[in-house]
């Protein structure tokens, strides 16, 4: 039996349960709370209800009841990949500031992937928390509205994509940065064949910053060749796969851009262990900053975005919301990027 998406989960309530099982709401609470109260319940009736819990999607509402009006004390931040150095200090930031207002924070992995990042918002509707902070990479506004109104918690996001009325946002403008970055490699250093190493085009961002590296090539009246786009995985070892494929082309460019700086530094390490010359044979651009661009030889060039900086807004933005000091509408910080020339180019 397939599970709902979290946007069909939306109108989903104990009467649902019971009109699906054929069974009165307080034998639902009973099943689900494990009181049975003086009427012992069949397991027959058990069975349905469960069942009916599970083809629905349902999810009792812990925040309902007993535990309205209470704090938790804990707040939950899903990440994209802990394994990133990026996000390394934003977590920090956050736990940093949650543990000045005396909170917790549970951390939530998703690996880039949908599936996470709807067992996270599932894991929050069954588990109560006072915030939320997310750096969703497929969470649409929709869904974001379901987790509102089974929840009540205030939320913020990290992701200039998201525009809904009620959640903060804080962004770093990385489109217009990595056009800017672009323009520079192709005015200023002179490249004028550029391999762009990306991710699939259902990642927002890789969408994003695509059009933006396609953007600055057309200002630039630069052909547009297919053969040197090449689709990553955010990983070191993506980054290294397209570095082969560029090498073995015909005509191989003469710069690289890569949208993260794991998968940089990954074309890095393939370019090195072939024996081209970095910068004088190809150069090499990445996007982060993260402390690993200042280890690798030659120190690689980079669009800097400030996590622990990101981190720290979204953090004193949610406490703003569950203390009330705020109650507005939808906000949006920006965190700015800049270009940060080492080595590699």
């Amino acid at each position: 039996m397939s599970r709902p998406s979290s946007s069909q989960k939306k109108t989903v309530t104990m009467r649902d349960v019971a009109r699906f099982a054929n069974v009165s709401q307080s034998t639902v609470s009973r099943v689900l709370s494990g009181v049975e109260g003086g009427i012992p319940i069949g397991e027959e009736t058990r069975r349905r209800v469960l069942e009916a819990v599970e083809a629905l999607g349902y999810y009792p509402n812990l925040h309902a009841g007993s535990l309205r009006g209470q704090k938790t004390f804990m707040i939950a931040m899903m990440i994209a990949d802990i394994g990133n150095p990026f996000y390394h200090p934003m977590v920090r930031a956050v736990q940093d500031v949650a543990h000045a207002h005396r909170y917790d924070v549970m951390i939530a992995n998703t690996d880039h992937t949908r599936e996470g990042e709807e067992m996270f918002i599932e894991s929050v509707i069954r588990r109560p928390v006072d915030g939320v902070i997310m750096v969703p990479y497929h969470v649409a506004e929709e869904e974001l509205e379901h987790l509102i109104e089974r929840t009540g918690a205030a939320i913020v996001v990290l992701g200039q994509q998201i525009r809904h009325p009620q959640v903060d946002v804080v962004f770093g403008e990385d489109d217009r940065a990595l056009y800017e970055a672009t323009l520079w490699l192709i005015r200023e250093k002179g490249h004028r064949r550029i391999g762009f190493i990306g991710v699939t085009e259902g990642f927002s961002v890789g969408a994003r910053r695509k059009a933006a590296f396609l953007k600055a090539l057309q200002q630039e009246h630069l052909p547009i060749d297919l053969e040197l786009f090449i689709v990553g995985d955010w990983s070191v070892e993506s980054g290294a796969w397209a570095m082969q494929k560029f090498l073995s082309l015909p005509n191989p460019p003469t710069a690289v851009f890569a949208i993260n700086d794991l998968m940089a530094i990954g074309a890095m390490e393939a370019a090195q262990s072939k024996g081209v010359r970095i910068p004088e044979e190809i150069a090499i651009i990445g996007f982060d900053d993260i402390p690993e661009a200042t280890w690798v030889r030659p120190r690689l060039t980079t669009v800097a975005q400030y996590p622990a900086e990101m981190g720290r807004q979204m953090a004193e933005a949610l406490f703003e919301r569950i203390q009330k000091k705020y109650t507005g509408a939808g906000r949006r910080f920006e965190v700015p990027c800049r270009l940060v020339i080492r080595e590699s180019v």
